[in-house]
């Protein structure tokens, strides 16, 4: 049975966020904020001066944590220079004079900082998908979420959006098995994954740590002795588990190594979407997909959401 695909397929968007402002100037550069003239409701096109006031932070933000400093220099730099780079926003549907941020919430959380009254603004009607994925991409070509907000992003594309792995690598222009990766940390205790995103513990601490035994106990380990990613993987082996990072030696098994973790993460999102144990095997480009029910009414669910 093929994983199916969502019926309407979004365009790539890895290629960047100037192409999102439509036939908004490329070479915009900051001006003195003016007055706005006319309210902009429902304006779709260019860029045009928007109140701070009238701006509120997107549902869809991915990333949770703002660092204060950065927030401060960036304030500095708008002070001098002003705002290079104008926000995309999209109005709230029912409210006057409301719009929430797509893309430059650290922008508009600067600005203010720095005594401004408004700030050069994009708008678009872009819906709860589109809004998600732009936030993703935005921090993730800059580099601004944590290995933790980055996943849970992918999490929300997938559960919410019915993205697939695949369809969300062509999206965000990350790999496949990047894709995966990141969605592995997802399933390590929450008391690790507060260590993640609190930055103790990085990305190649939390890919080792998916295969440990204890991950907690590790963790605190790690953090303890500030041990680096060969060191915790090191760690993990003497612990009774393997790296997801490990190397074979054998020629082509690293291949293999990773297939099998894509797999396993594969099964887990089919297990959150279908509420099913599954299995799936893979014997090169064919393979199958086995799915386990308990009694007659799970198997009545599940052949119903065939059906559609």
């Amino acid at each position: 049975m093929n994983q199916t695909k969502p019926s309407t397929k979004p365009a790539p968007l890895g290629r960047g966020l100037s192409a999102l402002f439509g036939d908004a100037d490329a070479s915009y550069q900051a001006r003195p904020i003016a007055p706005v003239q006319e309210k902009p409701r429902g304006a779709s096109h260019g860029v045009q001066t928007m109140p701070l006031a009238w701006l509120q932070p997107g549902a869809f933000q991915p990333r949770r944590h703002f660092d204060e400093d950065a927030i401060k220099g960036l304030a500095d730099s708008i002070k001098e220079r002003g705002i290079l780079e104008p926000l995309l926003v999209r109005p709230l549907e029912g409210m006057k004079d409301a719009y929430e941020i797509v893309a430059g919430e650290r922008r508009w959380r600067a600005a203010q900082l720095a005594s401004l009254h408004e700030a050069p603004v994009v708008v678009r009607a872009i819906s709860d998908r589109e809004a998600l994925e732009f936030g993703i991409i935005e921090n993730v070509q800059r580099q601004d979420l944590s290995p933790l907000e980055e996943a849970e992003g992918y999490q929300r594309l997938i559960t919410e959006f019915a993205y697939t792995q695949e369809g969300l690598s062509k999206t965000v222009g990350k790999s496949r098995p990047h894709i995966a990766n990141m969605l592995r940390i997802l399933t390590l205790p929450n008391s690790v994954k507060q260590m993640i995103g609190q930055g103790d513990l990085t990305l190649g601490h939390a890919r080792a740590l998916v295969a440990a035994k204890d991950p907690i106990a590790l963790a605190h380990e790690i953090v303890r002795k500030n041990l680096n990613v060969r060191q915790t993987e090191s760690l993990v082996q003497e612990a009774g588990g393997k790296p997801a990072s490990a190397k074979k030696k054998a020629h082509g098994a690293s291949g293999a190594a990773q297939e099998d973790h894509d797999v396993l993460a594969l099964e887990k999102e089919l297990e959150r979407v279908i509420g099913l144990k599954v299995k799936v095997t893979t014997h090169g480009k064919e393979g199958s997909l086995t799915l386990f029910y308990k009694d007659l009414d799970q198997l009545d669910d599940i052949i119903k959401k065939l059906r559609g």
